[in-house]
Order: C-alpha cells, then sequence, then structure tokens
C-alpha cells in the first residue's frame, strides 16, 4: 500500500478531491445565486446584468446530462480539480506534500470549488492563462500568442475580474508591449469578445455601469476595510493564510511567470483594499489571488524547513474545520444561522409553497433568490417583480414578466404579510401568497427621457421630456383591459433613499397609445436643497410596486 501511494499520490490526491467534490455538489442544497444562474442557463445569452456568461454555459452542459444539483455543479466540480493541477504544473521546483499541504490547509477551494458560481471557473481560467503566459514569454511565436487571447476571452467571459489579471500581469512586464505578437494577442481577443460587447452596446452597458458606480457604492465606513482585511484571511485560510500570506510576499520571483503572479497577489489585494474606501468589498472577489498564493508560497516554503512544521499543524487542524464544514452543510445540525440557511430549506420551503399554489406561476416581490429557488426546485415558472427602489437584476430582462402577462399568477412576499391573502410558514421564515387572476407587471415597458440630466430652476421646477416603447403584446394588452389602474410615478432618490414619490396621474394605456414624446413637469419644492438626487420613472400596476422603467436621471440644482 505504501509503495502504491509512493508511486500513485498524484492520481490518489486529485481522485479523492474529485469524488469529494462531486459527492458534496449532489448532497447539497443549491445557494440562492446558484439556483439564479441556473435560471440564466435557461436564457443563453452573450451577456447578462450581473455577469458574462460563461458559468451559464457551464450550467447548461452540466444540467442537460443530470437534472439535478449534480447538474448545476457537475462542470464547475470538474475544473475545481483542473485548476490544481495546472497549478501544480506552474510550479518549477516541485514538492508535491508541500503542495498538497498547502492545498488542504486552503479551505475555500474545497468549500468553493463545488459551487457553481463564476469564481470556480475563475480560478480556473486564472491558472490556464498563467500557463499559457508563460509559453508566450518563452516561445515568441503566433501560436503562443494565440493561445494567450483564448485564455484571456475565456477569462473576460467569466468574470470582469479577469482584467486585473491580465493587466497586473503586463505591467510586471512592459517590454511585452513591444513584440508584435502581443497586439496580434490583443486584437484576437477584441474580435473574440466582440459579441459581448455587443451585447452590451444595445444594453446600454448596463453590467459595466451596475458594477462601476452602482453595486456596493456606499458611505465609507471604517468597518468595509476591517471586514476585507479579515476576510482575505480567512479566504487564504482559514488558518494557514497567517503562513503563507507571509512567504508569498517574502519570496522574490525567479522569473517573469512568478513575476506576473507576484504582481497579481499584491495589485489585486490593494486594489480591492482602495475599494473597501468606495463601498463594501465581498471577500471571494480576490479569488484569483489563490492561484500566485499557492505557487510563491510553495517557492518560498521550499526551503524554509522551520515553516513548514508550523504549516503542516496549521492546515491540518483547518482540513478537520474543512471537513466539519462538509458535513455541515449537507446535515441539518445545530441551531439556524445564516451560514446553514444559505445551504439548508430552500428546498422544502420552495415545495411548501408550491403545493399551496397549485399549478400556477408564482411572481415573487422583489426576491431573484426566492424566484430561482422556486423555479428550480418545483418546476414552474417563476419572475422577480422589482420594484424601482430595488436594484434590478436580470429579471429586468428576461421574458419572464412577458410570459405571465396576462395569466394567473400567485403573487407572494416576504414583507407587509397582512397585505397578503394567505401565507405559509417554514424554516425560510413567513411567506405571503394572493392569488391574481390577471398578471399585469408592466416592467417591459421602456421609458428613455430625453436628457439624463435634469436641471431644477429657481422655483424647484423640473420638465421631464421622454418616449415610451412597448412590444405589440403590451400593446394589446393594454388595450384589451383599460379597466386596469396603473400611473406614471416618479421616484425622487437620494442615494438609495425614496426621497418623495410622485404620482403623475398618466396612465400606461395613455402612454403606449401616444406616438408623440410625453412632458411632464414636477414640483420638487418641498424637496431639500444640497444633496444629490436622482429620479426613475416607474409604472405602477394595480396594487404592485411601481417597477424599473427608466435608467436614472440626473437632478442638479437644488
Amino acid at each position: 500500500m505504501q509503495t502504491f501511494l509512493q508511486k500513485n499520490h498524484r492520481i490518489v490526491f486529485y481522485s479523492v478531491l474529485l469524488l469529494l467534490a462531486l459527492a458534496q455538489a449532489s448532497s447539497t442544497e443549491l445557494i440562492a445565486d446558484e439556483a439564479y444562474y441556473w435560471v440564466y442557463s435557461k436564457f443563453l445569452s452573450w451577456g447578462y446584468f450581473d455577469h458574462p456568461p460563461m458559468i451559464a454555459l457551464l450550467i447548461k452542459t452540466g444540467y442537460n446530462l443530470f437534472h439535478n444539483e449534480l447538474g448545476v455543479r457537475l462542470i464547475c466540480a470538474l475544473l475545481s480539480v483542473f485548476t490544481l493541477v495546472i497549478t501544480e504544473s506552474l510550479i518549477d521546483k516541485k514538492n508535491p506534500i508541500l503542495f498538497y499541504i498547502i492545498v488542504l490547509g486552503i479551505g475555500a477551494l474545497q468549500i468553493a470549488g463545488f459551487l457553481a458560481v463564476p469564481d470556480t471557473p475563475l480560478l480556473f481560467f486564472t491558472a490556464v492563462f498563467f500557463y499559457c503566459y508563460r509559453n508566450f514569454i518563452q516561445k515568441n511565436n503566433w501560436r503562443s500568442a494565440l493561445l494567450l487571447s483564448v485564455s484571456i476571452v475565456l477569462l473576460f467571459y467569466t468574470k470582469y475580474h479577469g482584467l486585473l489579471i491580465v493587466l497586473f500581469a503586463f505591467l510586471s512586464n512592459l517590454k511585452l508591449l513591444r513584440r508584435r505578437q502581443t497586439w496580434l494577442a490583443a486584437v484576437f481577443v477584441l474580435l473574440l469578445y466582440t459579441p459581448h460587447l455587443l451585447w452590451q452596446w444595445q444594453h446600454d452597458w448596463v453590467s459595466f455601469r451596475y458594477h462601476l458606480f452602482e453595486s456596493n457604492v456606499s458611505t465609507y465606513r471604517i468597518s468595509n476595510t476591517t471586514g476585507y482585511l479579515l476576510g482575505q484571511i480567512l479566504l487564504t485560510g482559514p488558518l494557514v493564510g497567517f503562513v503563507l500570506l507571509p512567504a508569498a510576499f517574502f519570496y522574490t520571483a525567479k522569473n517573469g511567470t512568478e513575476k506576473a503572479m507576484k504582481f497579481n497577489l499584491v495589485g489585486i489585494l490593494v486594489f480591492f483594499l482602495l475599494s473597501s474606501f468606495r463601498g463594501k468589498v465581498e471577500p471571494n472577489w480576490t479569488m484569483p489571488i489563490l492561484i500566485p498564493l499557492i505557487i510563491l508560497s510553495h517557492q518560498f516554503l521550499i526551503n524554509k524547513g522551520s515553516w513548514i512544521k508550523p504549516l503542516r499543524i496549521l492546515s491540518i487542524i483547518s482540513l478537520v474545520l474543512v471537513m466539519a464544514g462538509r458535513i455541515y452543510l449537507v446535515a441539518d445540525l445545530g441551531p439556524d444561522n445564516g451560514v446553514k440557511n444559505k445551504f439548508h430549506y430552500n428546498k422544502s420551503s420552495a415545495l411548501a409553497l408550491a403545493e399551496k399554489t397549485g399549478d400556477l406561476p408564482v411572481v415573487f416581490y422583489n426576491s431573484y433568490q426566492r424566484a430561482s429557488f422556486f423555479w428550480f426546485y418545483s418546476g414552474k415558472l417563476s419572475h422577480s417583480h422589482n420594484a424601482y427602489w430595488e436594484r434590478r437584476n436580470n429579471y429586468n430582462y428576461w421574458q419572464t414578466e412577458t410570459n405571465l402577462l396576462g395569466k394567473p399568477v400567485f403573487i407572494a412576499g416576504v414583507y407587509n404579510i397582512s397585505d397578503f391573502a394567505d401565507s405559509i410558514k417554514t424554516k425560510r421564515g413567513i411567506t405571503g401568497f394572493t392569488k391574481d387572476s390577471l398578471y399585469s407587471g408592466l416592467g417591459q415597458i421602456k421609458i428613455t427621457p430625453e436628457k439624463k440630466t435634469i436641471v431644477a430652476d429657481e422655483f424647484k421646477l423640473i420638465h421631464i421630456k421622454f418616449s415610451v416603447t412597448a412590444s405589440s403584446k403590451y400593446l394589446y394588452f393594454l388595450q384589451a383591459h383599460p379597466e386596469i389602474k396603473t400611473q406614471l410615478v416618479a421616484g425622487i432618490f437620494n442615494g438609495k433613499e425614496l426621497v418623495k414619490e410622485i404620482k403623475t396621474g398618466i396612465t400606461a394605456q395613455q402612454m403606449v397609445n401616444q406616438s408623440e414624446p410625453f412632458d411632464i413637469s414636477l414640483n420638487l419644492n418641498d424637496i431639500k436643497s444640497g444633496l444629490n438626487y436622482v429620479i426613475r420613472l416607474g409604472i405602477q400596476s394595480k396594487n404592485y410596486p411601481p417597477t424599473h422603467n427608466s435608467e436614472k436621471i440626473e437632478l442638479v440644482g437644488l
């Protein structure tokens, strides 16, 4: 047995990791984002509101084989193991046992490795990029340039953070900009990425605007920075990070690939540290650093026997914690808490609501998570009706609302339960629901303001000129149902706070039947001056919350 392990330790190591990943993937309920990305896969596209399309394609591929949680996670589970195979191949001076100790001590590689989220393929394509980058700097030919460009495009199609990986790699070796092959690779990247850029252009660059100017932007809190720093220790450990981070920083790069990794390790950590002054930074945003962290710390520790002993102890403790965590994600153990609730009760709650609502679809107020869970576990079409005071998501762009327009549905929500006709209590809390014989959501009607910035006059009076676009299905629906109460409303927002809502008296029926642009006046004399305001135009139908129908309009002069 010992001889077998000595000869086949790599096969055994990676086989065990793969079996654990597949077992975990098949026995653990989906988390909210995975269910949401599964809905992505039902609407394959070159782009989405939140992310590029790679995760949707991977889920689609696996789900075609297995119609369950394993199918959703299958490809990501495989990629998580292949990531480590490629990472080990990037190490020049190898010590397999040390490599295993490092890998087993990093809980994020095992806990997150089976999840169908963009960070899993991002790690894989980061490893692929460094592999192609090494060939590119060693072999000055067209083939290496083409392979590098493909690896870059795969990064970009996975997550926008891929840009940082490429940027810091080339900043580490600016001489590469003198090569014709570098610019050839850039042309290939542009050509291969054009479908996504066209999608963004057709959707008014919605993803870029959201991530750069809307998502996680808030007043500075010191907890954002301290939380970020703590999160990085946990991401790289939870315990071995105290050894691996210093080791990687102390290591002096010996070649161009290691230098690119060092630039990425430092650059990404600093970039998101600075981002914490702008808003909250999620710990997983720095996941790509795990590749250079493993390699650089390995190269430093290989000659540092005094460091390896404490690393081995911390790795064993981490491994025990990770295995306990794996069991905790599968079994319903201990008291309920935020972590546990992410992985438990989603299926039972969705099925309990499905039993109450029969064969009808369910429209959830402001919850892409609950809508996605319900769709996955019940098999019934669902939709998230997003109020214009909540953030948008892909349900604002998919045809789920259009497909349900005019049909009987149940409306469900978790707030103001007394407003609903009935309710159900599950481990996920109380959900209210009411049958609606004629769903009338109008979020797909597009309102286009003539100006993106409005200046208030001295009397705090503003004028907004806008046009309205609606598909034939909405035109027919509104013409066939003049009795449905609808109204255009204007929301005045200071940041995320709705300061004032103005009802204009203009109905959706009037808007879609008029070919000329509308011109409305709003009196804001009771709005406090000196703050930054934006206006959003939405349509309220029945007693639903107003939907997102326009982009925000900057308001100045108050």
